[in-house]
């Protein structure tokens, strides 16, 4: 027994889905339909303002990223996942386990600075529709894109390497679908207070600051919607604002839930993760798409059919 206390985990056994006996193949396939339907849609929104130089400007600049985000968000655990319903291989290595705590955090950290990006860029565009393309010209555009990939970095990295730095020298199941954090960290034969906290401060700090600023920049849109004049310039504000908040609701609901109730019961957590990881990735270019005009010209130029808008 000393022996085994002291032996250093080389992989992790994910025990997946729970209470999900008898589904595996159903799941499997569910899953794997929305994967497939998640990298077409994220690359045909990708490829079609990539193409059309039309739709070259700051929105779909930080869309373009946004489905980049989405691409590699939804091949964090997906396919581990898929792996584990169709052929039970639930081992994963310690840098394979790695690998997914970093992207996670990663990823999910870019998409929550890149809403509060868009958030901004959208208050300049109604706020200071005079001043938009000054004051969102290609540098700033580029350089708050960046901003985006580079802090998120550091974020992940200091989460993951507190998280792997601890002794991993007793069991090696992981009670979930994929490497998380908390679910890891409990496997840990030290005190993991520190991570805990470090942890707890750092995805809820980020994600609060986030939502207060995309808050305050929907505060200001309103202030000047309800000052229009023009109602056909208030429609026009409504539709560029409402794709946005819908993907800020779908981001920021499953987020809030699992890192500000650490209490909730596996079943719960799982079940939003999921929603997170399977459901938000495909939702958010068909959200973009099917209220955007301009998306849809540049989907069927991509495709060759006709430009005019209908």
């Amino acid at each position: 027994m000393g022996l085994v206390n002291h032996t250093m985990v080389t992989h992790f056994i994910l025990l997946g889905i729970p209470n999900t006996d008898g589904l595996q193949t159903i799941l499997f396939f569910t899953f794997l339909i929305f994967y497939l339907c998640t990298l077409m849609g994220n690359l045909l929104i990708f490829s079609a303002i990539v193409a059309d130089s039309r739709l070259h400007t700051p929105m779909y600049f930080f869309l373009c990223n946004l489905a980049i985000v989405d691409l590699g968000f939804s091949s964090v655990s997906l396919p581990k996942l898929l792996a584990i319903l169709w052929a039970k291989n639930r081992t994963i290595g310690l840098g394979g386990c790695m690998s997914q705590v970093f992207f996670y955090h990663f990823l999910g950290s870019t998409e929550c600075l890149l809403c509060t990006v868009m958030a901004y860029d959208r208050y300049v565009a109604i706020c200071h529709p005079l001043r938009y393309l000054l004051i969102m010209n290609r540098r700033v555009c580029a350089l708050l894109a960046a901003g985006t990939w580079i802090t998120s970095s550091f974020h992940a990295t200091i989460l993951t390497s507190l998280t792997f730095t601890l002794p991993y020298c007793g069991s090696n199941v992981v009670d979930y679908f994929f490497c998380d954090i908390f679910p890891v960290a409990k496997l840990a034969c030290a005190d993991t207070y520190i991570i805990e906290t470090v942890t707890f401060t750092n995805t809820g700090l980020v994600p609060m600051t986030c939502f207060l600023l995309i808050l305050l920049s929907y505060i200001r849109i309103v202030y000047s919607v309800v000052k229009m004049n023009s109602a056909e310039g208030r429609r026009k504000a409504a539709s560029t604002c409402s794709s946005h908040l819908v993907v800020v609701m779908l981001f920021f609901g499953p987020c809030g839930l699992v890192y500000t109730q650490p209490e909730l019961s596996t079943v719960m957590v799982t079940a939003v993760q999921l929603f997170g990881y399977v459901v938000t990735p495909l939702l958010n270019p068909v959200i973009y798409t099917l209220r955007n005009k301009e998306v849809k010209a540049a989907l069927r130029k991509l495709r060759g059919g006709q430009t005019l808008a209908e």
